[in-house]
């Protein structure tokens, strides 16, 4: 993705540092000023039990994310909401739809003493957006971006630009749930934004998954299914012998090489 995200960078609106300034997106504003209405429906599907990790390996960019405790419920994801949400948190869907620069809204849940590891995300087409629904209200519960620290707060927003690396922790004894969106990064150049536009709706919307059967799961989610019950084997088979493992993946990388150059 660098190549791609240097163009990103190179003709963002916004500066490229790690917290952009939320007023900078103004039209946001209507998500803060409903915040409690948002908390309402979130707290509602976390009693319900809705908001959980992945029932299948079909989530890959927060797959490694559910072994910390971390949950989710998706509202939508670059594409039109989610079944299950417009069932069941319909007065989200329909903020978060009013809302253009919104590509993508879930629930997120962080655990009681959960913390994230330090990562960054791929994709600089877009801007990460927090805002806290019900939170410890505690410099114990923050996100570090960059190194920065910010702790969420109950009706505050964040936005921060996820190609950083960050991590995230929750030193208190409650739990954090926020309203986790993904904006688009408004660009100086037209063209630059349908490009962009364009990338989102194809290969970024191959990564959307499911809250629930019934809900639309994308192309990258599927062969990164596939692809995860074929690591088994090979897992195993590393637990047993490393010196076995490595023999036999240099030896199939060097067959594939082969097989290319031939």
């Amino acid at each position: 993705m660098a190549p791609y995200n240097v163009l990103m960078y190179m003709f963002s609106a916004v500066p490229n540092k790690p917290y952009v300034d939320v007023a900078a997106f103004p039209e946001l504003k209507k998500l803060s000023d409903n915040w409690q209405m948002l908390r309402q429906e979130a707290m509602q599907l976390f009693d319900e039990g809705y908001i959980r990790g992945a029932a299948k390996y079909n989530d890959l960019g927060f797959n490694s994310f559910f072994r910390r405790g971390w949950k989710r419920f998706y509202v939508k994801w670059y594409d039109d909401p989610l079944p299950s949400a417009m069932a069941l948190c319909p007065k989200t869907v329909a903020l978060v739809q009013s809302i253009p620069s919104v590509n993508a809204a879930m629930f997120a849940l962080l655990p009681a003493g959960g913390d994230l590891g330090k990562h960054r995300d791929p994709f600089a087409g877009s801007l990460r957006y927090h805002l806290g629904l019900s939170t410890p209200n505690s410099e114990k519960c923050r996100i570090f971006v960059d190194g920065e620290p910010y702790h969420w707060r109950d009706g505050e927003a964040v936005i921060f630009d996820e190609t950083f690396i960050h991590w995230a922790e929750n030193k208190t004894d409650q739990l954090r749930v926020i309203l986790f969106c993904d904006v688009e990064r408004p660009l100086t150049s037209r063209i630059m934004s349908k490009i962009n536009h364009w990338y989102e709706s194809t290969v970024i919307r191959a990564s959307q998954t499911e809250n629930m059967e019934g809900d639309t799961v994308g192309a990258l989610n599927k062969v990164f299914g596939f692809a995860y019950y074929l690591r088994l084997p090979a897992k195993a088979l590393k637990r047993k012998s490393k010196w076995a493992y490595y023999t036999l993946k240099w030896l199939l990388l060097g067959g594939l090489l082969y097989w290319i150059l031939a």
